[in-house]
């Protein structure tokens, strides 16, 4: 195996965690999105009427991310857009934490106020960061093996 085949099989694993975890966040999610409008609203961090709106669009856009990602199209876009995901939810983990907030996270359906969520803070962000670390690593290198990117070309 050649050096770049071994980088790009190690991106192609990064894209398919990445977009396993998004899939299954969105799906999970989409299926009873009261629950998600009140993990977001939860967090105390938006407007009551924006936090709605971005309960209810967050799991159809996780499952696009996902979708995308796990196909390997528009990697480096959808690498993008999965980080930014991933960097609002450790903001939104760590200011919760930070403000004392005992919570779901609603990262994979769920939500609102729970006392063990505390404990669980740490583990959310360590997985979080790892996960938004996967999408600079596919940002920054799109290229994978068995990706749809590059074959309409």
């Amino acid at each position: 195996m050649t050096h770049t085949r071994g980088w790009d099989l190690a991106g192609t694993a990064l894209r398919l965690v990445l977009g396993g975890v998004l899939l299954v966040a969105g799906a999970l999610k989409v299926t009873n999105l009261d629950a998600s409008v009140l993990a977001v609203r939860a967090y105390e961090l938006l407007p009551w009427d924006a936090a709605g709106l971005v309960g209810r669009a967050l799991p159809v856009l996780e499952i696009l991310v996902g979708l995308l990602l796990i196909v390997g199209l528009f990697t480096r876009s959808a690498a993008l857009a999965a980080g930014l995901l991933m960097l609002a939810f450790v903001v939104g983990i760590a200011s919760a934490w930070a403000r004392g907030l005992a919570i779901d996270c609603g990262c994979f359906g769920g939500g609102g106020t729970i006392e063990p969520a505390k404990t669980a803070y740490p583990w959310e962000l360590a997985r979080d960061v790892a996960l938004l670390v996967a999408a600079g690593w596919l940002a920054w290198r799109p290229r994978t093996a068995y990706a749809l990117d590059g074959r309409w070309t």
